[in-house]
C-alpha cells in the first residue's frame, strides 16, 4: 500500500511542478509578445518617418530643377 501511495504522491508532485512551469512559460510568452508589439509599433513609426523624409527630399529636389 505504501508503494502505491508514494507513486500517487510522486505523480501529483510532478503534475504540480509541470503546471508551475506552464504558468511561468505563459507569463514569459506574454512578456515577449508585449515586447514584439512594442517593437512593431516603433518600426511602423520609423517607416512613416522615412517615407515622409524621402517624399520631402524628392519635393525639394524637384523644386530646384
Amino acid at each position: 500500500m505504501m508503494g502505491v501511495t508514494e507513486r500517487v504522491w510522486g505523480a501529483l508532485t510532478s503534475m504540480i511542478k509541470l503546471e508551475d512551469r506552464v504558468v511561468r512559460q505563459n507569463e514569459a510568452l506574454k512578456s515577449q509578445q508585449a515586447k514584439i508589439e512594442n517593437l512593431t509599433e516603433r518600426v511602423i513609426r520609423l517607416e512613416a518617418q522615412l517615407e515622409l523624409l524621402t517624399s520631402a527630399a524628392m519635393v525639394k529636389r524637384l523644386a530646384r530643377e
